[in-house]
């Protein structure tokens, strides 16, 4: 179903492995009223647990401009030593490396295995993506928008972009030669699930294009606006895969408030602005036609 899924939206599944003796892992996920939720999961073996470095796609890897990864491929071998030789081909044949720990401490033995295992490669990554919960977790209860800790714990290097993300307050960003923040989108949030994914995706979209981008603080910060909006939407719908926006509905919304329109759109407008299976109705677009 998952493999479908990606194909159904244009995406090259053929790096995707089966596994013959564990069945994919399940994530059940409680909404509380604002939106966030907690996670329970089902798995302990599941099949990405057994991933072996010889059923890597060594040639997929080698043709990549950016290797993205997680923190949860670290918890068990042999799915360790594979993340960890796919980084090394991804790295040599030129890629840039992305990182998003992506915090599930439930996955992890304890909270110091999980602190330590993220740290483990953390000097690996070109690029950083960590919300400002992590922040706290990673430097042991420090203060996430404090500049002088985000540079002594987090900052390494060899890294070239450090992104911290703040919610609906949007994000930060550190590169060797400048930084700052970018605002978010207030929308009305009703499932955070898939946010933090929709950014980096909506980051990684803009930098696969200009893989130098973060290099101008202008690009970049047009870049992380895009991203900004990605996650918002995200969270005006149920569920973390149906919620994940096209770019058409992307611009719609960046459009929408660069207009500074008096009236901002409903979740329930904005989660019918996509094309082409669910084009708003000429009801929906009333409102915004003079604009």
């Amino acid at each position: 179903m998952l493999k479908g899924i990606l194909v159904h939206n244009g995406v090259d599944s053929s790096g995707v492995r089966f596994d013959t003796n564990a069945r994919t892992a399940l994530a059940f996920v409680t909404l509380q009223d604002d939106g966030e939720r907690s996670f329970m999961f089902y798995r302990n073996p599941s099949a990405d647990m057994l991933l072996q470095e010889s059923e890597l796609d060594t040639d997929l890897l080698r043709k990549a401009s950016i290797f993205h990864y997680g923190s949860i491929s670290l918890i068990a071998e042999p799915c360790r030593s594979t993340h960890l030789a796919a980084m090394k081909i991804a790295k040599n044949s030129g890629a840039l490396l992305s990182y998003d720990p992506n915090l599930r401490l439930p996955l992890w033995p304890s909270a110091e295995e999980a602190r330590k295992g993220i740290l483990s490669i953390w000097n690996e990554a070109d690029i950083i993506k960590v919300s400002d919960d992590e922040v706290q977790f990673l430097t042991s209860g420090e203060d996430p928008d404090n500049e002088d800790v985000v540079r002594q714990y987090l900052w390494h290097p060899g890294l070239k972009l450090l992104l911290i993300t703040m919610g609906q307050a949007g994000c930060k960003y550190y590169t060797k030669t400048f930084h700052g923040q970018v605002p978010g989108f207030k929308v009305s949030a009703i499932d955070a699930t898939g946010a933090g994914d929709a950014f980096v995706g909506g980051m990684l979209s803009q930098l696969v294009g200009d893989t130098t981008l973060y290099q101008d603080e202008e690009r970049l910060r047009e870049a992380l606006r895009f991203a900004n909006a990605c996650g918002a939407l995200t969270t005006t719908e149920r569920g973390a895969i149906p919620a994940l926006p096209d770019k058409d509905t992307v611009l719609r919304l960046i459009n929408v408030c660069e207009k500074q329109m008096p009236k901002v759109p409903s979740w329930q407008n904005i989660s019918q602005w996509r094309v082409p299976s669910r084009q708003p109705s000429r009801e929906l677009l009333t409102d915004y036609d003079d604009a």
